[in-house]
């Protein structure tokens, strides 16, 4: 099981495999067991955005256990947050922000 952390220019925080564009993105997601998911929406000019891994996810159904939005973008988290809202299956944990301190730091100590 993985973590993977979707961004094009942040750090990639320890214990995560990071994905910088859309297309690796979902395919993490299509050929591994990913735990968590934290997306971001600006994925560079002229890019896919994170709402094209959300659609994505929902068309194949695609999802890990719990997501988070770590996205500066409040215009982009909205959308990303209202398509999984009324999508995502009842056992997957579903955030409307970036992942707690706490849990970034459970991960990097690998627990």
């Amino acid at each position: 099981m993985i973590h993977v952390y979707l961004d094009d220019c942040r750090r990639c925080p320890q214990g995560f495999a990071l994905a910088r564009n859309v297309q690796e993105c979902l395919l993490m997601l299509q050929e591994c067991e990913v735990d968590i998911l934290s997306l971001d929406y600006d994925l560079g000019p002229g890019e896919s955005t994170g709402k094209t891994v959300v659609q994505g996810m929902i068309a194949k159904q695609l999802y890990p256990k719990e997501i988070y939005l770590h996205t500066s973008s409040m215009w982009g988290k909205k959308e990303m947050y209202e398509l999984l809202y009324q999508s995502v299956p009842e056992h997957v944990k579903l955030h409307n922000g970036p992942m707690p301190a706490e849990v970034l730091a459970s991960i990097a100590k690998g627990e």
